[in-house]
C-alpha cells in the first residue's frame, strides 16, 4: 500500500502539467520582452532636469564633451589660415608700359615745354603738397629740359623703359592689388595663391605686401634706386600711379573650395573629463542640474555603457529577467488561489500581459523628463484592471509593473512610492462606478494625491521647493487626471474587450425600454412580473452576502426571455386557460420547459446581451430536477409495467451549474418567488421553512459546488430572502368598509 504524494510532490506534478507549462511559458516570454522593453541589460539614466543632488556627482569613467566653441574657433582659425586663390593679367601693365614709352617719345620730340603738349607734360607733375608746392613757369620749363635730357635718345630711352620694367617685373609677374584684399577680414592676411599668367605653370604662393600697391612708396622707392635721377623717377611715378589697375581677380570658386577643405581638415575639439576629478564635477551640490549638466551626464552614461562588457550585460539582464519572471509566478499564485479567472482563459491572460507590456512601453518609450508619461500609463492600467478584475489583484499588478518601471527609468525608492500611491489612490476609489462622473472624480483624487506625494517625496529627498518640483508635480496631477478622462471615454470598448459589466453599463441595461423587455412584457406579462420579483429579492440577497447585486437584478429581467417564445406553455401564464402539459407525455412537457433556457439565452444573443448575463440565463437552473413532471413520469410507469423506465437526465436542465456567486442567488431566488406563489397562507415561519427546503434540496443536489458560495453565505443568502419575501407577503388589516364588501 503506497503513501499519498506529499507537497512537492504534488506540485512537482502539476509543474508538469502541459496547461501549467503554457502559462509559466506566457510568462517567462513575457518577462523577456519586458526585458527588452526596459533595456534591462544596462542600467537606467537616473538623472533628470532640476534634481538638486546632494553631493558632488563626480564622472566615474573617462569620457570627452564635444566643445562647440572650442571647434567654432578652430574652424575661424582655420579659415582665417586659408591662402585665397587668385588669378593674374600681367597684360595691363604691358601696355602701362608701352603706354609711358609712346608719352616719353612724344615728350623728346619736343624741343622746348611750349612745343609740348600741355596735357601731356600734366600727367608728369606730381601732385602739389604743402612740402612742395606746384612749380613756376620758369621751373616748369627747367624740370622739363633736365627730364628731356634724361629720357632723350634711343639708347637712353630703351635704358629708361628696361629700368620701368624692372620695377613692374614683380607685378607682372606675381600680380598687383592697388589698396586691399577683395575677401576683407577672411582668409589670410599674410600670404595668397596666384595663377600665373602661364597656364602650364603651377600657383605660387605670394606674399600680400609684395602685390600691394598700398600708397606707392615701395614702388616710388624702386624707381628712385633704378633711375640715376630722381626728377625723373618723381614725374614718371606721377604719371603711372593713377594709371595703375588691379591684375588680381579673386578666384571665388577656388577660394571657397580651398576654405571647406581647410575646414573639413580641422578635428573636432573635445573636453576630456578624467574619474573622479574633484574640480571639475558633472553636478555640484546644491544646484539643480541644468540642461548642460544633463547632458555632460548622459555622456558619461554612455561612456560607462560602451566600456560594459558583453559578459555583464548579460549577466544584468538574467537577473532582471529572473525578478520579472518571480514577481509574475507570485501573481500567478494569487490568481490560482484568489482569482482564477485569468488563468482560466489563455485569451483574457495573454490581453492582461499584452496591455502591461504596453504600459511599460508607454512609462518608458515616451521622451523623457519633462514629460514622462508614466503616472497616466499606470493609473489608466490600475482603473482598467480594478474593472475588470477587482481592486486587489489591480493593486498587486500596479506594484509588479510599478517595480518593473523603477528598473527602466531608475528614479528609485521615490519612483516607486509616487506611482504605487497615485495608483493606489485610484483603484481603491474604484469599488462602484454608477455615472461617468465617477472615473472623472476618481482622477481628480489621484491627481491630489500625485501632486502631494511629488511635493512630499521631493521634501524628503532634500530638493527646493521651486517652480521644477511644483512643475512636475503639476505634469504628474495632470496624468492622474488625464488617465480618469481617458477610462471614461474608453470605458465601453474596455468591458467589450475583457466582457465585464459596470454598474453603469447595467443601469443601461436594466431599463424597461430595451426591446427583449418590451418584447416579453407583451408576450409573456406575468414572466415579466415574476421576473421583476425575481430581481428585486435576489438584489437585496446578493448585496447580503458582498455579491454584485445590481448584476443580479438586471441579469433577473432577463433569465426567462426564452419563455415568450412559448408563453402557454408555463403556469404563470396560462390563468384561466386549459394547462397544455395535459395533452403531452412528461418528456415532451419537460422538453419544453427545459428548452426555455436555450431559446433565452439566443435571444440573449441575438440582442447582443453582455456575455455576464447569457451566463445567468444559462446557470440559473443549473442540472435541477423539473421535478413536476420527473413525478408524472414515475407515476405513469407504475400503472404501466410494459412502460420504459424513467430517466431521471432526461428531467434535469443541461446545465451548468451556477459558476458564481451571482448565479446561485438568481437560481434560488427563482425558485423561492415561484414556490412562494403556491403558499395559501405565507405567513413568515412558513416562508423561512419554504426558503430552507428550496436552500437544501439545491444544496445537496450539488449546484453550488461550482458557485463559491460557502454555508455561511448561503445561509445569509436565506435570512435576505425570507425577508423580502415576507415584506412581499406582509399581512393587510381588514377595514369594515372592506369587511362589508
Amino acid at each position: 500500500m503506497g503513501f499519498a504524494p506529499g507537497q512537492w510532490e504534488r506540485a512537482w506534478e502539476n509543474l508538469r502539467r502541459r496547461d501549467m507549462l503554457l502559462l509559466i511559458g506566457l510568462a517567462l516570454t513575457t518577462a523577456v520582452v519586458m526585458c527588452v522593453v526596459i533595456q534591462g541589460w544596462n542600467p537606467p539614466f537616473a538623472y533628470r532636469i532640476g534634481y538638486t543632488p546632494s553631493r558632488h556627482i563626480v564622472t566615474r569613467v573617462t569620457f570627452q564633451q564635444y566643445d562647440r566653441d572650442g571647434t567654432r574657433d578652430a574652424r575661424h582659425r582655420a579659415e582665417t589660415q586659408v591662402r585665397y586663390v587668385y588669378t593674374n593679367d600681367p597684360a595691363p601693365l604691358v601696355q602701362l608700359r608701352a603706354m609711358l614709352r609712346n608719352a616719353l617719345s612724344e615728350v623728346t620730340a619736343a624741343e622746348t615745354l611750349d612745343e609740348l603738349d600741355n596735357d601731356l607734360w600734366e600727367a608728369f607733375q606730381p601732385p602739389p603738397t604743402e612740402d612742395q608746392p606746384a612749380p613756376s613757369k620758369e621751373q616748369q620749363q627747367k624740370q622739363f629740359a633736365e627730364f628731356r635730357e634724361a629720357v632723350a635718345g634711343q639708347e637712353k630711352l630703351d635704358q629708361f623703359d628696361q629700368a620701368v620694367a624692372d620695377v613692374l617685373l614683380l607685378h607682372e609677374q606675381q600680380g598687383l592689388l592697388l589698396l586691399k584684399l577683395p575677401q576683407g577680414e577672411k582668409g589670410n592676411q599674410e600670404e595668397i595663391l596666384v595663377h600665373p599668367a602661364e597656364k602650364d605653370q603651377p600657383m605660387q604662393i605670394v606674399r600680400v605686401s609684395d602685390v600691394l600697391f598700398g600708397d606707392g612708396t615701395t614702388m616710388h622707392e624702386s624707381l628712385l634706386t633704378t633711375l640715376d635721377s630722381k626728377l625723373v623717377a618723381n614725374h614718371v611715378f606721377a604719371w603711372i600711379r593713377p594709371r595703375l589697375t588691379d591684375t588680381l581677380v579673386l578666384d571665388k570658386e577656388a577660394s571657397k573650395a580651398a576654405v571647406e577643405a581647410a575646414v573639413e581638415q580641422v578635428e573636432d575639439v573635445f573636453v576630456t573629463y578624467e574619474v573622479g576629478a574633484m574640480d571639475t564635477p558633472l553636478g555640484r551640490v546644491g544646484e539643480p542640474l541644468d540642461a548642460n549638466a544633463i547632458e555632460l551626464l548622459k555622456l558619461e552614461y554612455q561612456a560607462d555603457l560602451a566600456r560594459r562588457t558583453f559578459t555583464e550585460k548579460a549577466t544584468r539582464a538574467t537577473v532582471v529577467v529572473a525578478m520579472i519572471f518571480a514577481m509574475f509566478l507570485l501573481c500567478g499564485l494569487y490568481m490560482r488561489y484568489r482569482q482564477s479567472g485569468p488563468l482560466a482563459s489563455f485569451s483574457k491572460l495573454s490581453a492582461i500581459l499584452l496591455m502591461a507590456v504596453g504600459t511599460v512601453a508607454v512609462a518608458c518609450w515616451i521622451p523623457g523628463e519633462p514629460w514622462r508619461a508614466d503616472v497616466i500609463a499606470l493609473v489608466f492600467f490600475g482603473m482598467t484592471m480594478a474593472i475588470v478584475y477587482g481592486r486587489e489583484m489591480a493593486l498587486l499588478l500596479c506594484s509588479t509593473l510599478a517595480l518593473i518601471m523603477v528598473f527602466g527609468i531608475g528614479h528609485g525608492l521615490q519612483e516607486f512610492i509616487l506611482l504605487t500611491g497615485v495608483t493606489a489612490a485610484a483603484v481603491l476609489n474604484m469599488e462602484r462606478i454608477r455615472s461617468r462622473s465617477k472615473l472623472v472624480y476618481v482622477g481628480v483624487l489621484a491627481a491630489g494625491v500625485a501632486a502631494l506625494l511629488d511635493v512630499g517625496l521631493g521634501v524628503l529627498d532634500n530638493q527646493p521647493l521651486d517652480n521644477t518640483l511644483l512643475r512636475k508635480a503639476t505634469w504628474d496631477a495632470a496624468q492622474a487626471l488625464a488617465a480618469g478622462f481617458l477610462v471614461t471615454g474608453l470605458l465601453p470598448f474596455i468591458e467589450r474587450l475583457f466582457g465585464v459589466l459596470t454598474d453603469l453599463s447595467l443601469l443601461e441595461l436594466g431599463d424597461v425600454a430595451h426591446p427583449l423587455l418590451q418584447e416579453l412584457v407583451r408576450r409573456a406579462p406575468s414572466t415579466y412580473n415574476h421576473s421583476v420579483t425575481v430581481g428585486s429579492i435576489s438584489e437585496a440577497a446578493a448585496e447580503s452576502i458582498g455579491a454584485r447585486g445590481l448584476l443580479v437584478r438586471v441579469g433577473a429581467y432577463f433569465h426567462d426571455a426564452g419563455k415568450m417564445l412559448k408563453p402557454g406553455y408555463f403556469i404563470e401564464n396560462q390563468g384561466n386557460d386549459v394547462n397544455r402539459h395535459e395533452t403531452l407525455v412528461p418528456a415532451m412537457s419537460s422538453l419544453v420547459i427545459v428548452a426555455h433556457i436555450k431559446d433565452g439565452a439566443d435571444l440573449a444573443r441575438k440582442h447582443h446581451l453582455p456575455q455576464p448575463i447569457v451566463d445567468l440565463i444559462e446557470q440559473h437552473h443549473g442540472t435541477t430536477l423539473v421535478g413536476f413532471f420527473y413525478e408524472r413520469a414515475h407515476q405513469q410507469q407504475k400503472d404501466d409495467p410494459d412502460a420504459a423506465e424513467v430517466e431521471e437526465r432526461t428531467y434535469r436542465y443541461p446545465g451548468p451549474k451556477p459558476q458564481t456567486k451571482e448565479a446561485a442567488v438568481l437560481m434560488l431566488a427563482d425558485a423561492v418567488e415561484s414556490a412562494s406563489r403556491t403558499l395559501v397562507d405565507p405567513t413568515p415561519a412558513r416562508i423561512e421553512r419554504l426558503v430552507g427546503q428550496l436552500a437544501e434540496r439545491r444544496l445537496h443536489d450539488g449546484q453550488f459546488d461550482e458557485s463559491g458560495v460557502t454555508l455561511r453565505e448561503l445561509r445569509t443568502i436565506e435570512r435576505s430572502m425570507v425577508m423580502s419575501l415576507t415584506s412581499i407577503y406582509h399581512g393587510r388589516l381588514k377595514y369594515p368598509d372592506q369587511e362589508a364588501e
